[in-house]
């Protein structure tokens, strides 16, 4: 009984009631992506970059450009991301594979080193009160895992090269048209957007998004009391912040929309759900990556890596960083979680 007291109180509640506000901010970023499909912005994009983008070359490098402006979440990326140039690569015969590894490959670490996203709400919220953000944004040049993905995939491009798997999908893409090469060929179904949408129905709800959640970060950090911008972004509750940013461009979005009535007030509700179910794959990771946090904590696993580090740096001083990095590898791939 204890045990499963535990394991549901302090390993799962206890993830939730942590991460409640990045919750808000991900569901929030879920129902602007519906929104944003339903007045057809994302289509308009998709068709403009279609007509605009004449080589496979400049297909890839607008999903990187794209994938790197929208770097508020991960998730929010992808799907975003994801709808706007399928349509693009498709015409410009580039295999769901590639796509699927430029989208995955921009979004996480482009986040990863973003001050402004629910990846650095979640890890500001491991450091002391006050001091998360700051450590965060010093650790951005640190973060070469990140760094050097953007850079290898601007590289492949450039280069016009594949290796392994991905030269198998992308050579019976070109030479065949086939762009599963293997797999289920699952489509997402494409209607019930508005005819009416346009570009700007893409850009300015993202643009707003990314306005309020640095005014957001601002607020908590006492912006307004006096405090100057760079010290209230330190001192920012990320998560409080991005969940008060995202939650008022929904709203303004959903002004924006009607006002322009591309979509109607029942449209807009019929996203709230689609939105959330959308999001619900990344909320569970995130409650179950923290439990397993949690969890790992009650067993002593902090502890027991702790004593065996004080043991061996007094004398491994100069190898310190590397010892560190190696023993972050282990836990990591023994907690199948960062």
């Amino acid at each position: 009984v204890n045990t499963i007291d535990t394991v549901i109180n302090t390993g799962f509640i206890s993830a939730f009631a942590g991460n409640a506000g990045i919750f808000i901010f991900l569901i929030a970023l879920g129902v602007m992506v519906a929104l944003i499909n339903k007045a057809g912005g994302s289509k308009a994009f998709g068709a403009w970059a279609e007509k605009n983008i004449k080589t496979r070359s400049g297909a890839i490098l607008s999903t990187f450009v794209l994938g790197v402006l929208i770097f508020i979440d991960d998730y929010f990326n992808c799907l975003t991301v994801g709808s706007v140039m399928r349509p693009v690569t498709d015409s410009k015969k580039i295999s769901r594979a590639k796509l699927s590894y430029l989208i995955d490959a921009t979004a996480a670490p482009i986040c990863m080193i973003a001050p402004i996203s629910s990846w650095a709400a979640a890890v500001a919220g491991y450091a002391p009160e006050g001091e998360g953000l700051r450590l965060f944004i010093q650790a951005i040049p640190f973060n070469f895992y990140s760094i050097l993905t953007l850079v290898f995939i601007v590289a492949i491009v450039l280069m016009k090269f594949d290796y392994g798997p991905m030269r198998i999908h992308e050579v019976n893409a070109k030479l065949q048209g086939d762009l599963y090469t293997s797999g289920e060929k699952a489509e997402v179904a494409d209607e019930g957007h508005s005819a009416k949408g346009k570009v700007i129905d893409l850009l300015l709800p993202v643009i707003v998004l990314i306005i309020t959640c640095v005014i957001g970060m601002i607020y908590p950090g006492g912006f307004f009391s006096g405090e100057s911008f760079i010290t209230a972004f330190s001192n920012s509750d990320a998560s409080v912040g991005l969940a008060l940013g995202a939650f008022v461009s929904v709203l303004i979005s959903v002004i924006y929309f009607l006002a322009r009535r591309v979509i109607s007030f029942k449209d807009i509700m019929e996203s709230v759900p689609e939105g959330f179910k959308a999001m619900v794959p990344a909320i569970l990771i995130l409650t179950f990556a923290t439990a397993l946090k949690n969890m790992t904590g009650l067993l002593g696993a902090d502890v027991y890596v702790e004593g065996l580090m004080n043991g061996a740096a007094a004398g491994l001083a100069s190898f310190l960083p590397a010892i560190i990095f190696l023993v972050a590898c282990f836990l990591a791939f023994s907690t199948g979680t960062s």
